[in-house]
This record gives C-alpha cells, structure tokens and sequence, in this order.
C-alpha cells in the first residue's frame, strides 16, 4: 500500500483475483479505481480500501456461481439506489444463484434486479420465542395442587 492507496498488484493478491481480471473490470467500468485512473503507458490504478472491498463482493459472488453480467448488473444497481449517506458497505447482499438481493437492514431486503421491489422475509427464531410468549400469556401454567397457598381453616 502507498499512502495514497492500493496499486494493482496489491489489490490482486489481497482480493484473490488475476491482473487481468482486474484490468478487465477496470476498462469495463465493472469497478474503477476510485483514487486514480490509469492515464496512458507506465502509470498506476490506485485503488482505496472501499473499491478493494467491492472487489471481494464481487469476487465472492462470482465464486458463489453469478455471472459477471448479473454481477455487473447488480452493483450499477446499487449504486444507483444507494445514497451517499448509505455506503455499500451497510447492505448485505444474498443470493439464490439467480437473482441478487440487497438487505439493508434486519426488516428491509430489497430484489436488485427489480429495481427494490420488496422481498417477503420472516426470521423464524423471534417468530418462535414471540410465541413461546404469546401461548405462555394466553395460558398460564394449569394450577396444580402442590402449587396451591394453603387454605385457611375456619373452625
């Protein structure tokens, strides 16, 4: 690392990627290095923390069997809905092999591809516990003898 950045060798063994798979998705625009562009023959990319980190999104979901157009798609996408205050570093993104989803929080998963169309999601767990909860209100324990006060007697 420089102190202005990362340079391309760098990038490709802490990302797990060719040169020329980062030099591909350079000139494609897939992900441009943020710090500086290479500008002509003997000049460097330098790439920030951020773009490395895209880098290895990008990467992992090629390696979870996207394809590189439904990739490519993916992140122009979120580019474009994510705001500024809203880095991509604050959305999780999952994948079924065939379409890529955007979760922006715990009660908020977004499909891509559908331009934020909102995905029905239920964590079974809380779901579980809420009604463990909700039975337990609803009816109490029966109460058994062992569990009665003693009566007074009256004479």
């Amino acid at each position: 690392m420089t102190k202005d950045g990362y340079r391309a060798p760098q990038v490709c063994n802490i990302v797990g990627i060719t040169y020329r798979q980062l030099d591909y998705w350079a000139r494609t625009g897939l992900l441009r290095p943020s710090l500086q562009r290479a500008q002509g023959s003997g000049s460097q990319r330098l790439y920030s923390f951020g773009d490395i980190v895209q880098l290895r999104v990008v990467k992992r979901l090629l390696d979870a069997g996207m394809s590189l157009k439904k990739i490519r798609q993916a992140m122009d996408l979120l580019r474009d809905q994510l705001s500024s205050d809203a880095p991509l570093a604050d959305v999780t993104l999952l994948s079924d092999g065939t379409t890529i989803y955007a979760a922006h929080s715990a009660d908020e998963v977004v499909d891509v591809f559908r331009r934020g169309q909102g995905v029905f999601g239920i964590a079974v767990g809380p779901v579980q516990q809420e009604m463990e909860g909700e039975i337990h209100r609803l009816f109490p324990e029966p109460t058994t003898p062992d569990k009665l006060a003693p009566a007074t007697m009256e004479a």
